[in-house]
């Protein structure tokens, strides 16, 4: 086995909730030394999201700060400021997401920890991003959701649009960051300086849309909420059964025919898997209604399992849709290691989500639990050749802070 393709990398995740601390959790599982740093007292806000286990936990910190270590830092005394500063000058990658600007408050802002070491990577990750008129406004997924265009091509015509119930913006914006972040790190190999990287949540949004701008600049359509199939590639979408919904997706020709037939001789209407008039995609999508008609009472007069099962017998791709507890227990999802399984002192076992790596030489399943605020203050001070009686005197004073010591 390969070593992990970041070992040798420190990084500090000066970041809080979920775009930040998702960067730092890729980061981690790649290899890279990944230093959590987090205020007094309550540490990050997403210590306290949903499903919280103690004072210290949630499964939503958990599941984003797994293989890090944990240092708690007040910077507000000088020799809080100073380890921040021996850290930063230490680390090839600095991560953070708050507003532009907040950072620079503190002294660690780009232009300050770049002089200091001018092979920083310094990634921000904000709502707006560091320039634009708009880039002084505070910003969730949420809000970068709605104004990206996507909400509003979601949900049944004439409703409010729902919510995604995914942070889309946020976790796409982190593996952006994280792309961003290693080509930066290579291009320091030639050039032997870092850059600053500047992600948006608006613009990674914006750059999902796969049709829906060329729908508009090359045709002047815009695109409008469909409900549960797609009219631009029938047959497309979502389908209850008798017991359960599904989706099926037969809109390229073949599909298509190969499902026309099926549905005939599995008690459809006669000649409709000959009918030449759905054998191409803009007949289909011209006759969508008079194909649904018959593709949806067909559907619902079965139990899913049926239907799916007649679908795979022809090749025609479809699928459940599944409930978490099923996404579990499902044998692709265990085969392909997408649960991870971490020992935790407090809590025992613990299943959370895997990251979708897949190396062929090196695993990168992080085996170690996040950590509890400030666990790694004194091994993290020793690295940066704090004397044993400055790291006492920074922790018995609440420089340095832990749960563990309050």
């Amino acid at each position: 086995m390969q070593a992990r393709p970041l070992e040798g990398i420190r990084v500090v995740d000066y970041s809080h909730f979920l775009a930040g601390p998702y960067v730092g959790r890729c980061l981690a599982a790649l290899g890279a030394e990944v230093i959590k740093v987090e205020r007094p007292g309550s540490g990050d806000a997403g210590r306290q999201h949903a499903t919280v286990l103690d004072d210290q936990q949630s499964g939503y910190f958990l599941q984003l700060n797994m293989g890090k270590r944990g240092v708690s830092v007040n910077m507000k005394d000088p020799r809080g400021k100073a380890f921040m500063q021996r850290l930063c000058d230490s680390a090839d990658v600095f991560i953070e997401n708050y507003r532009p600007g907040a950072l620079d408050k503190l002294g660690l802002g780009y232009a300050e920890l770049s002089a200091r070491n001018p092979g920083l990577v310094y990634c921000s990750i904000s709502a707006y991003g560091h320039t634009g008129p708009d880039a002084h406004r505070a910003g969730f997924g949420l809000i970068a959701e709605a104004r990206s265009g996507i909400m509003q091509m979601v949900g049944t015509p004439g409703e409010r649009p729902p919510l995604l119930r995914i942070s889309l913006g946020d976790m796409y914006t982190g593996i952006h960051a994280v792309a961003a972040i290693n080509a930066a790190l290579l291009g320091r190999v030639r050039s032997g300086r870092g850059q600053h990287i500047d992600m948006a949540l608006y613009d990674t949004l914006v750059s999902m849309h796969e049709y829906a701008v060329q729908c508009f600049t090359l045709q002047g359509v815009l695109p409008e909420q469909t409900g549960h199939d797609m009219p631009t590639s029938t047959l497309y979408g979502v389908f209850r059964a008798a017991d359960g919904d599904l989706v099926i997706a037969a809109q390229v020709d073949d599909a298509w025919k190969r499902l026309a037939s099926m549905i005939e001789a599995n008690g459809g209407p006669v000649g409709f898997g000959a009918d030449a008039r759905f054998h191409s995609v803009t007949g289909r999508n011209t006759l969508r209604a008079e194909i649904l008609s018959v593709v949806e009472p067909w559907v619902a007069a079965r139990p899913a399992a049926s239907v799916l099962d007649l679908l795979d017998g022809i090749d025609v791709p479809c699928a459940k849709v599944q409930r978490i507890d099923e996404v579990l227990a499902d044998p692709q999802i265990q085969a392909r290691g997408m649960v991870v399984e971490q020992q935790h002192p407090r809590y025992g076992t613990l299943r959370l989500p895997n990251l979708p790596f897949r190396f062929s030489d090196c695993d990168t399943t992080i085996r170690e639990v996040a950590p509890d605020l400030g666990q790694h203050n004194a091994e993290v001070a020793r690295s940066l050749g704090f004397e044993p009686a400055e790291i006492d005197a920074m922790q018995t004073d609440g420089v340095l802070f832990s749960k563990a010591s309050r």
